[in-house]
């Protein structure tokens, strides 16, 4: 089977949420069937410097569900990245906003990580940077809760790319 592509999770710095996003959509990709199984999951910050460890408390967090993100390290977002990506998921308006005026052509597929909930609850993910842990492990909480409906638009996405 071929490939089907990546998705890219965006935050700020890409030190905190995206990172913890990407971790916890890859772990939950692995029991999905094909193609969504292969489905690679990059995160990458909309103001990175590039190279900067993942917090020690995203860390932590993941490590309390058996994740380990430990290895990352921050990349900027870049347009060829962001073109080629199946789908852009921010954790806040003002993310998607930074896109839509940094890049030209504008990518398509940019989307908040919690816009696809079905009930009305908030789309955006605060940034726990500087925080307690327990800041940390409620952002994960928030990543976790949009899980089911990303991956049901991203099987719809698939299926529609497919025919």
């Amino acid at each position: 089977m071929p490939n089907p592509g990546y998705i890219v999770t965006v935050c700020t710095a890409n030190i905190c949420r995206s990172p913890m996003a990407a971790g916890i959509l890859q772990y939950a990709l692995q029991v999905e069937p094909e193609p969504l199984k292969s489905l690679q999951v990059i995160s990458a910050g909309v103001a990175s410097r590039g190279g900067d460890m993942v917090s020690p408390n995203s860390v932590l967090a993941l490590k309390k569900v058996g994740i380990d993100i430990s290895g990352h390290r921050s990349q900027p977002l870049t347009q060829e990245l962001a073109n080629g990506a199946l789908a852009v998921f921010c954790m806040t308006e003002t993310h998607r906003i930074m896109i839509q005026c940094q890049f030209d052509p504008v990518p398509k597929n940019i989307f908040l990580l919690r816009e696809f909930l079905p009930r009305n609850l908030e789309v955006e993910i605060p940034d726990p940077f500087g925080g307690p842990l327990s800041l940390y492990e409620q952002c994960r909480d928030e990543i976790v809760e949009a899980v089911p409906s990303v991956i049901e638009y991203l099987r719809g996405l698939l299926a529609a790319k497919k025919s």
